[in-house]
């Protein structure tokens, strides 16, 4: 693992992924930083597991005000939206991928991702990314819910291939399979 781990890219999320527009990116972006603000003081490491590919990232946050805080007081909405935004970042830092558009209900998934600047207009080269995140989960919880997510994905009405991504903010870690 390298001493100097990348910054995990989560900032101007808008500009790289065209799957999000600037309010949503800035909207996922706050409630990370309610989250991180939780458990945390800025910066931290968080692991960052690819399949079986470990390494670090660096997260850098600026805390959240008094009036982001009461924005985000429901606990459940704010580590849902946090974990679209590490979700996102994550899988654009470990394997080049990019929202490109919301899923529909009942996909199996949250976004569909490609490579920046790849023809999606028929989503045929598209992969579809399940999110989910723990506040306060522990690295086992963190595992245990990335196979849930697994097997969510699978069941999904959609024939492109998959992918999971659970976030811990607690547990400092991101698992993509």
């Amino acid at each position: 693992m390298p001493s100097n781990p990348p910054n995990l890219p989560v900032d101007d999320m808008s500009a790289r992924h065209p799957g999000l527009s600037d309010p949503v990116a800035a909207c996922y972006q706050e409630a990370a930083r309610v989250c991180l603000d939780r458990h945390h003081e800025p910066p931290v490491e968080f692991q960052l597991r690819d399949e079986d590919v470990l390494s670090k990232a660096q997260v850098e946050w600026q805390k959240a005000d008094e009036r982001s805080r009461g924005a985000w007081a429901n606990e459940t909405d704010a580590t849902e939206a946090g974990a679209y935004c590490f979700a996102l970042a994550a899988t654009e830092l470990a394997k080049g991928l990019v929202a490109v558009r919301r899923a529909e209900t009942k996909t199996g998934a949250d976004y569909y991702l490609a490579a920046p600047g790849e023809d999606v207009e028929d989503l045929e080269n598209c992969f579809r990314l399940e999110v989910s995140g723990l506040d306060k989960g522990t690295e086992s919880l963190v595992a245990s819910r990335l196979l849930k997510k697994i097997t969510q994905a699978r069941r999904g009405r959609s024939n492109l291939p998959a992918l999971a991504a659970v976030v811990g903010f607690r547990a400092q870690q991101i698992l993509i399979k």
